[in-house]
């Protein structure tokens, strides 16, 4: 071997080595990503649930099993969703985010509906952050003013649902990419912050404790429902003129009339027993008037049985309406052959408080019929907002008071997703089910009716978030109510209501346990309940991709009524033959959006009403695979 030679064979491991170090240090390790990731992880309490997948050696961005809650953009990590995971810091500990701050592309974090709590965790440390979700969870106490000052690409804040307290921190107002800010059901205190952002298009300031005047460039923005539920809270958008605060600046009545002379004290006294003696008069002939009909004329009202047709155009925001008797009822209120009936009993008191009287009382509007009962909408004069009134039939499986038991538990559940009850009416053969009312109706109305107006509505990042939105709540009630054999189990498109920012709200789940005749809920419907009568939670998992298939194709389900198109069938033959495209509604693609995303979320779908509920997927897998979807 000449010299030469052997020099040559001596450098080249060298270079080599030279070179694999150089390509380690120009690009972020895969291997250190993954132990930040566990670094982060060491943090948490009652982390198990990250276990299966958070193993290290292993790649969190790898194709074949992804970490749990891993998504990844060009093989490096750039969401963390840990939602609904039963994940909680270390007692008197915080969230440990500096590793977090070592993964250069993270810019999404979601923590949503786990049990964290303390003061907010320094996720102001992670600078290029876009969205932070932390609601559903105990944090409390004040943010810091300048908290969220080094956070200038944020573009999405959602904390509600905690505990914080304290003034809405001032740097928000210096964010200029904001989009969304969501801090309803705290404890914010002291005035309303000045968020006019251009950017700014989602805002939710309701059920805090702030106080003054709304300001003018939010109120002319924002609807009323993003200010109400503050007690101390002025302006037009609420309908609640600031002059009418003078009145908590005065001394107590007994006060003001000590301080008053003799003969002014003597006539106040007078006017305050009259107005005790009035108000006692009308107490007791309301008792009388309690349970008019809905709609009725008061001028005609009579000691005997009546009933009130109640019109509704042919077809309304909800589906298909039509004049219809709200039902026969005497004036203790019990309908006709079945005695008496307790009033209404509130459940959520969030948004003020109202009675079967006032129920009864309200304009009405017949909104349609389901396999559960007739729905009508009711705007009563006490009350800030419509409200969706449900006659539900068979649900006579619980007694009353194991009834109020489990509808207070619905009651108490809190998710952006999903629309919870208000009030209920109790009888035996039947039950009144109050929700609020939602403008835009339902997804099968959006999707089907008012023809094609609202379906124009719907394009792919409408659509997307939309599903997502459906699969967040599903994976909440997945986990508050894991111990139920259905946690949905009603989940269909005329059951799912879109707001005003498109955001989907669940409604109608957790009927199962109430229901006698439960074969008229959809997830009944699913083929290992309908075949084998075996229920399972995987049906609602059937009915999510049902739903996806529904919203990706524009099709109506013959699943829901046979005048409609096989989904389930179309699906398979679809993806069986590479013809995936072929099936997605035209007016999501004629809007423009990444088609491979599409069709990857329709093969999702398709895995969800896999026939073998064995093979099928867990909703957990299924919502993990809807969040890596992306625009």
């Amino acid at each position: 071997m000449t010299t030469t030679t052997a020099t040559a064979a001596a450098v080249r491991p060298l270079i080599i080595s030279l070179l694999l170090l150089s390509l380690l240090t120009a690009s972020p390790s895969l291997r250190d990503e993954a132990d930040h990731l566990l670094q982060f992880k060491a943090s948490l309490k009652d982390s198990s649930s990250l276990d299966p997948t958070w193993a290290p050696g292993t790649d969190p961005c790898a194709r074949d099993r992804p970490w749990l809650g891993i998504h990844c953009t060009d093989t490096t990590v750039s969401s963390l969703l840990l939602m609904n995971l039963g994940l909680s810091n270390k007692e008197g500990a915080s969230i440990d985010v500096a590793p977090l701050g070592k993964l250069g592309n993270l810019r999404f974090v979601s923590l949503e509906n786990n049990s964290f709590n303390g003061p907010i965790p320094e996720f102001n440390r992670l600078g290029s952050l876009k969205s932070l979700f932390l609601s559903g969870n105990g944090f409390s106490g004040e943010i810091p003013s300048e908290f969220f000052s080094p956070m200038g690409s944020l573009k999405k804040l959602e904390i509600y649902t905690n505990s914080f307290t304290g003034k809405i921190p001032a740097s928000l107002q210096q964010l200029d990419s904001l989009i969304e800010i969501l801090l309803q059901r705290n404890r914010f205190s002291g005035p309303f912050p000045i968020l006019d952002q251009t950017t700014l298009k989602v805002l939710d300031l309701s059920s805090n404790n702030l106080e003054g005047e709304i300001p003018h460039s939010m109120q002319r923005r924002f609807p009323a429902s993003a200010f109400e539920g503050n007690p101390r809270a002025c302006g037009a958008v609420i309908n609640k003129p600031c002059e009418a605060l003078w009145a908590h600046t005065l001394p107590p009545l007994g006060e003001a009339i000590m301080a008053s002379s003799a003969t002014t004290r003597w006539v106040v006294l007078a006017i305050v027993l009259a107005m005790l003696l009035v108000t006692i008069l009308l107490n007791k002939k309301d008792k009388s008037d309690m349970f008019t009909m809905i709609g009725s004329d008061p001028r005609t009202r009579s000691h005997h049985e009546h009933a009130v047709e109640v019109h509704a155009a042919s077809i309304n925001r909800r589906g298909v309406g039509s004049a219809r008797k709200v039902g026969n009822y005497s004036e203790n209120g019990a309908k006709k052959g079945h005695g008496k009936s307790s009033d209404l009993v509130m459940i959520n008191e969030e948004h003020g408080v109202f009675g079967m009287p006032d129920l009864m009382k309200a304009a009405a509007e017949v909104l349609g019929n389901s396999g559960m009962g007739s729905s009508y909408k009711a705007t009563m004069a006490c009350y800030g907002t419509p409200v969706v009134a449900k006659r539900m039939r068979g649900m006579n499986k619980l007694n009353k008071d194991a009834f109020d038991v489990e509808i207070r538990r619905l009651g108490r559940i809190r998710h952006r997703n999903i629309l919870p009850p208000l009030a209920y009416h109790y009888r035996k053969e039947e039950k009144l089910l109050v929700t609020e009312f939602v403008p835009k109706g339902s997804l099968m109305f959006m999707l089907h009716g008012d023809g094609g107006i609202a379906h124009a509505e719907l394009d792919w990042p409408t659509r997307l978030k939309i599903i997502k939105g459906i699969g967040r709540g599903l994976g909440f009630l997945h986990t508050e109510l894991s111990e139920l054999e259905l946690p949905h189990g009603n989940l269909k498109s005329s059951n799912i209501l879109v707001s005003s920012n498109h955001e989907p709200l669940l409604t109608d789940y957790s009927l199962h346990s109430f229901s006698s005749t439960a074969k008229s809920l959809q997830g009944y419907k699913s083929p290992e309940v309908a075949l084998h009568q075996q229920i399972t939670p995987k049906s609602d998992v059937y009915c999510l991709g049902l739903v996806i298939l529904e919203v990706m194709t524009g099709k109506y389900p013959s699943q829901y009524h046979n005048n409609g198109i096989d989904l389930v069938r179309l699906a398979r033959e679809a993806v069986a033959d590479g013809k995936v495209a072929e099936l997605i509604d035209p007016e999501i693609v004629k809007g423009g959006g990444d088609v491979a995303e599409m069709e990857r979320m329709v093969r999702i779908a398709a895995a969800c009403v896999e026939e073998d509920h064995e093979v099928r997927m867990e909703m957990r897998e299924a919502i993990r695979s809807i969040e890596a979807v992306q625009l």
